[in-house]
């Protein structure tokens, strides 16, 4: 059985064409992307314990050659990023059989208020399991008749990997669903994110799960929404990180003017108050 860790360095390993890093193309080979003994050589490290890591047999590997493989691979900072965090998890993954419960709801006074202070601009409070635990006015209106709020409590990535219309409303669905799979490894716990995959995994099916386990850090560009009235909305993303909440806070911005109208235009018929959902 394999670890996230494994599954990671063999994601990579297996996605990079040798002639990238300066290596000969030695023709054709059975899989594709780096040989296995090139990348321990790079790494510095045996063939022996390399395959132990990418099989899960190796649980717990150094700092050290936690960073001679991110090296190695050549992975951008936030590859390394989660590289070091899947060696953080994979060395701690929880064995216990009991339920853990799901992750807190609850919005800081002052996060709301922040919320208040940006109506009527687009903004919601969200962790990364995807659970939207406030959202201002504008977004109601910004999302309105998609079905993301239909259901409570309302949840982002139950939303794109279940309903019916979440891939018309993302134009760029694939990518939007890349990124939440991604962020679940991220989840305020480990534990909560074995919590929610298990509600989730059964309903989402196989794209999910395979979505899951590639481990490809999302680029997060712009974000395409097609709103049920017809309006094509464009916009961007900053996301500020409440740390000590295991929450975000994401403010949306339109990139062209045609989506400054077509926002105002939603906020005009919608006229939604602040909603906190806890």
């Amino acid at each position: 059985m394999g670890t996230p860790l494994g599954d990671f360095v063999r994601a990579r390993r297996d996605s990079i064409q040798p002639e990238s890093l300066g290596l000969p193309d030695r023709g054709r080979r059975r899989s594709p992307g780096l040989r296995r003994s090139d990348l321990a050589a790079r790494a510095g490290i045996s063939v022996e314990y390399l395959t132990r890591i990418e099989q899960g047999r190796d649980r717990n590997p150094s700092i050290a050659v936690v960073n001679a493989l991110a090296d190695a691979l050549a992975l951008a900072p936030s590859e390394r990023d989660h590289l070091r965090y899947l060696a953080k998890i994979t060395g701690g993954v929880c064995t216990a059989h009991t339920r853990p419960a799901p992750a807190s709801r609850q919005v800081r006074p002052s996060v709301l208020e922040t919320l208040r202070l940006l109506e009527p601009g687009i903004a919601m409070v969200t962790n990364r399991l995807g659970d939207l635990l406030a959202h201002t006015g504008t977004f109601e209106a910004v999302t309105g008749g998609s079905g993301l709020l239909d259901t409570d409590p309302p949840n982002l990535t139950r939303y794109v990997f279940t309903h019916p219309g979440a891939r018309t409303f993302f134009a760029d669905w694939g990518d939007i669903a890349d990124e939440l799979a991604f962020d679940l490894w991220h989840a305020p716990s480990v534990e909560n994110s074995e919590w929610f995959t298990a509600e989730l995994a059964p309903a989402a099916g196989p794209d999910f799960t395979r979505r899951l386990n590639q481990h490809t850090v999302p680029r997060r560009g712009l974000l395409r929404l097609n709103h049920p009235s017809g309006h094509e909305l464009r916009l961007h993303r900053e996301t500020l990180e409440l740390p000590a909440d295991a929450q975000q806070l994401v403010v949306f911005l339109p990139a062209d003017e045609h989506t400054t109208e077509s926002v105002a235009e939603l906020r005009h018929q919608a006229r939604n108050p602040l909603r906190a959902i806890s």
